[in-house]
This record gives C-alpha cells, structure tokens and sequence, in this order.
C-alpha cells in the first residue's frame, strides 16, 4: 500500500475493496427479506442486514484479490486498487479476510445458524464456484445469479421465516432472474473490455443484435417472476398488485428500445439504469405493502 495515503484515499479505496454500493443492495435487500416476514422494523433487522453488509464486502474484496490480473487489462477495471497499485494484494486479501470473518460472527451467533449457513453458501458460490467459473464458461452468469437470490432470505430466515417457505422463494426468483439481464445489459456495454480481458462472453457466439433480444426476453421474464410474488400470499393488497403491473409494464415498455436496429450503448446505459430502478421500486412496494397498507 502507497504510505503517502491520505485518510479520504483510503476510506476511498476500502469503499471500492467492499463494491460498497452493490454490497448496501446486497444488505438493502436482506433488509427486505427481514420485513416481509416479520412485518415491521426492528432493531433486529439491523443484525443480519450488518453481518450481511460486512459478508459481501469481504467477499467483493476477496474477488478484487482473484480478478487483479484481468482487472488491469479491462478499461474498466484498471483504476481499480490493486491494479493501478494503490494497495498490495496482501492488503486486499488481509481486509477480505478480517471483513469476511466479521460478518460470519454476526450472522451465526448473533442472527441464526441458518442465517450464517446461507451466507456461506453465497461466499462460497461467489468466490469459490462462480469466479473461476466466469473464465471458463459466457453462461457462467446464469448459475452465478443464485448469489443475489440468497440474500433476501438470509433476511427472511433471521426473522424467524421457514428457508422452504414459497412466499421467500418466490422473491429469490425474482432477484435470481433480475442478475441475468443486469449483468448481459454490462456485457452489451462494456463487450470489447471483457474479450480483451479473455472472459468467454456471449458477444463472441452472438452479434449485439441478437444478444439484446436475448436479454430483453430476460427482462421480460423479470418483470412476469415479479407477479408470482402475490400469488403466494405476500401481499393479496390490490394497491400493490397493480403498482407491480404497472411497474412491470414500464420495464417492458422502456425497454423495448434495446431491440431497435440502431446499436446505442446509450439506450443499453439507460436500460441497465431502468432495470435496477425497477427492482427498487418492487422491494419498495413490497416493504410498504407490509409495513402500511396490511395495516389498514
């Protein structure tokens, strides 16, 4: 690590070790697990959604460690801490593992063991499975999005919830499917950056044109996996099934514009921005559904 380092700098480049803003989704979401079951907030919502939090950073650090070498060939990437030399991989991997070992205390022994368990299968898949996976295989995303469907029920399971309950896994489906356009959408983006990392991508076996179909078929699915979520007794509210709906026919709507004929990384910025809008809106609905409307 550079010794001339200010504080600011080095708060910067812990935040950017931890992927801060996709690990505060990663905890927001856990959050919502928490609240779908219990049907209130709580200070105990503030355990697993911390133990969580420090989990996935640990995790988002560990990754940083693995990836430095094709991090330095991505534009992207290569500003990054490690490769652009800020901090030492030993520095990396010492943070990911004191954050990892944080988060597995909260969430075994202050959360639930089941709680902690889940956490464990997320690290594991993330770090273990999916990351080398990810250079071997362009599909590796799709088992690679169970990562995110794991989170709400950690949230759900410290609550007190049942892991095999369908209202919990119906909502894991719906954060399952939502990686696989989010991450193809990054991929029609940023494209050339991934082959000339040497990722397998999806961009080598079809042509741009036929990979936004591909994803805006993903996105469609999206927002149909999001109406199964009244079916099984999360909200029964008709104020809340017909935001999903509209939310739902927004997405879709919005998004047909990444199946024009005209290639614009701007349209697929845009769509990258509307997905992840849209599913903020789901939780946000969802959470307020059981947080308000149950109560009148």
């Amino acid at each position: 690590m550079k010794n001339n380092l200010g504080i600011p700098e080095f708060i910067n480049i812990l935040l950017e070790l931890g992927k801060v803003r996709i690990t505060f989704f990663v905890a927001f979401s856990t959050a919502i697990g928490f609240i779908l079951y219990s049907g209130n907030i709580t200070v105990g919502i503030l355990i697993p959604v911390i133990g969580v939090f420090f989990l996935a950073s640990g995790a988002s650090a560990l990754n940083h460690f693995q990836e430095r070498i094709t991090d330095g060939l991505m534009e992207r990437t290569r500003n990054r801490p490690i490769p652009s030399g800020k901090i030492t991989k030993t520095f990396a991997l010492i943070v990911s593992i004191i954050w990892i070992i944080l988060g597995s205390l909260i969430l075994f022994f202050e959360a639930s063991f089941e709680a902690g368990i889940l956490g464990w299968i997320a690290l594991i898949w993330y770090n273990i499975i999916y990351t080398p996976l990810k250079m071997k295989y362009a599909m590796a995303v799709v088992p690679g999005s169970l990562i995110g469907a794991i989170p709400p029920v950690i949230g759900w399971v410290a609550a007190g919830g049942l892991i095999y309950n369908p209202q919990i896994l119906a909502l894991a489906l719906f954060f399952f499917i939502w990686q696989i356009p989010h991450f193809w959408l990054l991929l029609l983006i940023y494209g050339k950056d991934y082959e000339k990392a040497g990722f397998p991508t999806l961009t080598k076996i079809f042509n741009d044109h036929q990979l936004s179909r591909i994803t805006f078929v993903w996105i469609f699915a999206l927002a149909i996996s999001c109406l199964l979520i009244p079916l099984f007794s999360i909200s029964s509210n008709f104020i809340t099934i017909a935001a999903l709906i509209v939310l739902g026919l927004w997405l879709i709507i919005s998004s047909l514009k990444i199946i024009d004929d005209i290639i614009n990384r701007i349209v697929y910025k845009k769509a990258f921005m509307n997905i992840n809008i849209y599913v903020l809106m789901v939780v946000l609905v969802l959470s307020l559904d059981k947080l308000v409307l149950t109560e009148i």
